[in-house]
């Protein structure tokens, strides 16, 4: 097999691979919703939940639709890499600014009133 078709080698599986990642993701979107309307978790509780169900669908999407698995080329791998590092500036970035934002707005009972 030459170099060109390579990605012929690769095993893609078939429509239950793509039906088990579907119900995955529909289940770890669905759980940390529900937790959070019906008010189960609150607070750092609930950032927690829906962090942690983000980062396994993530890792979900990446099995089961992108077909990343311990088999896969010195390229993927670096760019599989390279995405997590970004995920992580994005993500600690996201908790930083929200945090940020939360610890330095004024609440609404100290809000000087508009003259007149």
């Amino acid at each position: 097999m030459s170099a060109h078709n390579s990605h012929a080698s690769h095993d893609h599986g078939g429509a239950g691979s793509y039906l088990v990642g579907f119900v995955l993701a529909v289940v770890l979107t669905v759980i940390p919703f529900g937790a959070v309307m019906k008010g189960l978790v609150h607070g750092s509780q609930a950032v927690a939940l829906i962090m942690g169900a983000a980062v396994i669908q993530i890792l979900v999407h990446l099995r089961y639709f992108l077909h990343i698995n311990g088999k896969t080329d010195r390229w993927t791998f670096q760019a599989l890499v390279f995405t997590i590092f970004v995920l992580g500036i994005v993500l600690g970035g996201s908790l930083w600014v929200m945090h940020n934002m939360n610890a330095n707005m004024m609440p609404a009972s100290m809000a000087m009133p508009m003259g007149d």
